[in-house]
């Protein structure tokens, strides 16, 4: 283990985040409040503690990082990103509890948008913009930001872009990691500002629509008002926003080969093909229900139910209504929905559509093996023969995902939530989605949680946006055997 390259970029990660807790100010200046200060000193601290990471770690020009070194590099990352990220909100005095404030910044870099504030407008838009920025730079993800703007990390990098990035496969857009980077990077901004554009066209202010486009692409969920999009009261805002998290949710590959002439690359994808599939069943499922039952107008049943499940599945946490008052089997309906995610290389959580879709293949392949034993049968995606050992890694996610959902959520019963909403916070949690059920839903927030409960959740937050094992690996005694 090379410490002294771990403590190296966690510093520059820090002197990162450092600045970019400056991006609020122009907004504190236009709106004339008071958080000015709270955000330029906790921006020299952090850049302060950063610098001396950087300058007292002395690496070796050839040194290179090796596997050890990417996971505890990629998870301590993201713990000081969010430890110092309370600071402006401490210091200011908006969340005194360093508690509250972690989790809502762990909640803010793992694109959860989980959130601890009861009145979310009372907060300066210096301040609510940082909370945003948050989102932004965990959705595309602040490792792969520093692989994309700092040469150093060129070598060895991959190793980085693979303890980060999410899902069973990791494609690179060009054979040098940084200029993977760089190129996610430029289609993250590209949407983000397309968004930012469609938003102001439907009526927004420019601060409601960065802090919204912020939250829709990183799949993040923190709004500027309490009652999140419901406040602006708009078919097309709601819309644009469908459309974008339809668009967070999907490999940002795909819409790399799309910006370059192949749009049929996306029907050629597999996991794309079942995440439209499915989206297009449970939106029509959802949407005939509200019609015929609950009697509301087909424009209406139709714009709800696609918010309602794009909002879970791309796990952005967005609320326009509450899907709990539907009926009482919705709440078991989200709950499902609360645990799969939509396509790897997406900035969205949760166990991602590609593991389901090749254990149900596999499956399939399996009753053709007992009926041809000798029979030797991969399974294909796209194209590609997928081997056994990915297939066990894809099992043995899935049975430890659900394992750590069941144990955290009879935890969270046992420190005082019902049952309902402590397997609806543990499902958000671990899915990156943010609202739950009951106590912790879509109309509610996670303020009555108890401080041991908010640190489990933190915690789940961060292994469901690094992958359970990217986290759990550093936990391994044989992570630290020489």
């Amino acid at each position: 283990m090379n410490f002294r390259i771990v403590a190296k970029i966690i510093g520059f990660l820090l002197i990162l985040i450092g600045f970019f807790m400056l991006t609020g100010i122009p907004f504190s200046f236009y709106y004339g409040e008071e958080d000015i200060s709270a955000l330029i000193s906790s921006s020299l601290i952090t850049i302060f503690a950063g610098t001396i990471l950087w300058f007292t770690s002395r690496v070796d020009k050839d040194a290179e990082i090796s596997k050890r070194d990417a996971y505890l590099i990629v998870t301590l990352g993201w713990a000081a990103s969010s430890a110092f990220a309370t600071l402006p909100f401490i210091i200011h005095g908006s969340i005194p509890s360093f508690t509250d404030a972690f989790f809502e910044m762990m909640s803010g870099f793992t694109t959860t948008g989980s959130t601890i504030l009861k009145d979310v407008e009372a907060l300066p838009h210096g301040l609510l913009f940082w909370r945003s920025m948050t989102h932004w730079l965990g959705g595309m993800g602040i490792i792969v930001l520093s692989l994309a703007i700092l040469p150093l990390l060129g070598i060895g990098g991959m190793q980085l872009f693979q303890a980060e990035v999410a899902g069973p496969s990791k494609e690179k857009l060009h054979p040098r990691v940084t200029e993977t980077a760089k190129r996610l990077w430029a289609i993250y901004i590209i949407l983000t500002f397309a968004e930012v554009i469609l938003l102001l066209f439907g009526g927004m202010s420019l601060f409601d629509a960065l802090c919204h486009s912020f939250g829709t692409m990183a799949t993040g969920g923190f709004s500027t008002k309490n009652a999140s999009i419901a406040y602006f009261n708009s078919p097309f805002i709601e819309y644009v926003i469908v459309f974008f998290m339809f668009l967070g949710g999907t490999n940002f590959s795909l819409h790399y080969l799309a910006l370059h002439g192949k749009l049929n690359s996306y029907f050629k994808d597999e996991e794309f093909k079942f995440y439209f599939t499915f989206i297009l069943l449970t939106v029509g499922l959802t949407t005939s229900y509200l019609f015929f039952v609950n009697n509301q107008a087909l424009e209406s049943s139709f714009r709800h139910s696609a918010f309602s499940i794009m909002t879970v599945l791309s796990s952005t946490g967005f609320a326009t209504v509450d899907y709990e008052a539907w009926a009482p089997f919705f709440t078991q309906f989200f709950l499902f929905l609360l645990l799969f995610g939509a396509c790897a290389g997406s900035t969205s959580g949760g166990v991602k559509m590609i593991r389901y879709h090749l254990l149900i293949k596999n499956g399939i392949l399996e009753l053709k093996r007992l009926i041809h034993p000798s029979a030797v049968i991969p399974v294909r995606y796209n194209n590609r023969s997928v081997s056994s050992e990915i297939i066990s890694k894809v099992s043995s996610f899935v049975l430890l995902y659900l394992a750590i959902f069941g144990i955290s959520s009879v935890i969270m019963a046992f420190l005082g939530l019902e049952l309902q909403s402590a397997m609806g916070s543990v499902a958000a949690s671990m899915a990156n989605i943010g609202p739950g059920l009951g106590s912790t839903g879509p109309v509610s927030n996670y303020s009555q949680v108890p401080e041991v409960g908010k640190w489990i959740l933190s915690f789940l937050m961060l292994i469901g946006r690094l992958e359970i094992f990217s986290v759990l690996i550093i936990f391994s005694p044989a992570f630290w055997r020489k």
